[in-house]
C-alpha cells in the first residue's frame, strides 16, 4: 500500500478467495486511505456471501467475480486493466514481504527467541518474517495447504540471500486441506480458548498454534527453547461455523 500512494493510485485491485485474509485487509487499508479498490474474486458469485466478502464489501471494496478457469491466468486479467494498480494474491510480492517485516517491531526484545513459528498462505508474510528474524534464530511456516510443496521456493524467492535467520515449512498440519476444520481442529481451538483465553481460527491461526505445541511435545522444537508465535488473524474465517459452534465470537 505504500508504493501505491508513492504511485498515486487511482484504483488498487488484487486477488483472493471467498475467505481470503487478504482480501479483507487490502479492503481495509483501501479504506483507511480513501482509494478505491476491487477484488477479483476466485469462482461465481456464491448464492449466500461468506462473511469475509460482506466484510470487504461493508470497507467499500468492489467484488469481480472470476471463474475458477479464469482466475488460473491472472495476467490476462491485469492486462484487461492496466490502469489499476495490481497486488498480488495474498499480496505476494518483494513489497509485501518487504511490510511483513515491521511486524517483529511488534514484539519486544526480539532477540531472546530461538523460534519464530508463523502459519503461512503465499509465504509473503514468513519471508518478511525471516527478512528481519536475527542471526541465529529459527523460524517455522505451518503451511495452511495440503501438499503445496512449491511454498519453500515462492518463499526464497522473496528472501535477498543476507537472511540471518533460517526457515523451515512444515506440512503435515493442514488438517485436511486449506480451509478444512475437522472436529479435532475444533475441540483444539476450544481447548485453547478454556485454558489461555486464546481465540484462534480455523484457517490458519488453530492450525499453526495446534502445530507448535505438537513440536514442542515431540521436542522438534527443543526443550528450554524461547518461542514467538505470531498470531496473524483471520477470525471472520470461524464466522462461517454454525452459531455457537465456538465459545467466542
Amino acid at each position: 500500500m505504500h508504493e501505491a500512494t508513492q504511485y498515486n493510485a487511482r484504483i488498487i485491485a488484487t486477488f483472493g478467495g471467498a475467505w481470503s485474509n487478504h482480501i479483507v485487509a487490502a479492503a481495509f487499508a483501501c479504506h483507511l486511505l480513501q482509494i478505491p479498490c476491487k477484488g477479483f474474486i476466485r469462482g461465481e458469485k456464491p448464492a449466500v456471501l461468506s462473511h469475509t466478502l460482506l466484510a470487504a464489501q461493508s470497507y467499500g471494496m468492489e467484488l469481480c467475480y472470476i471463474s475458477r478457469e479464469a482466475y488460473k491466468n491472472k495476467e490476462a486479467i491485469q492486462q484487461q486493466h492496466p490502469a489499476y494498480y495490481w497486488i498480488n494474491e495474498g499480496g505476494y510480492g518483494v513489497e509485501g514481504a518487504h511490510g511483513a517485516e515491521s511486524i517483529l517491531h511488534l514484539a519486544s526484545h526480539i532477540e531472546k527467541y530461538t523460534h519464530i513459528v508463523a502459519a503461512t498462505g503465499t509465504g509473503t508474510m514468513l519471508a518478511g518474517i525471516i527478512r528481519a528474524a536475527h542471526a541465529g534464530q529459527q523460524v517455522i511456516g505451518i503451511s495452511a495447504m495440503k501438499g503445496n510443496m512449491e511454498l519453500e521456493q515462492q518463499v526464497k524467492k522473496l528472501l535477498t540471500g543476507q537472511e540471518a535467520a533460517e526457515f523451515t515449512i512444515q506440512h503435515a498440519y493442514h488438517f485436511g486441506g486449506y480451509g478444512k476444520h475437522p472436529a479435532l481442529l475444533i475441540d483444539y481451538i476450544k481447548q485453547c480458548w478454556q485454558q489461555y483465553q486464546l481465540p484462534l481460527d480455523i484457517v490458519y491461526t488453530g492450525k499453526a498454534f495446534y502445530a507448535m505445541e505438537q513440536m514442542i511435545q515431540s521436542h522438534t522444537i527443543p526443550q528450554g527453547s524461547n518461542v514467538l508465535f505470531i498470531h496473524s488473524g483471520g477470525l471472520q474465517g470461524n464466522l462461517s461455523l454454525p452459531t455457537g459452534t465456538l465459545p467466542f465470537s
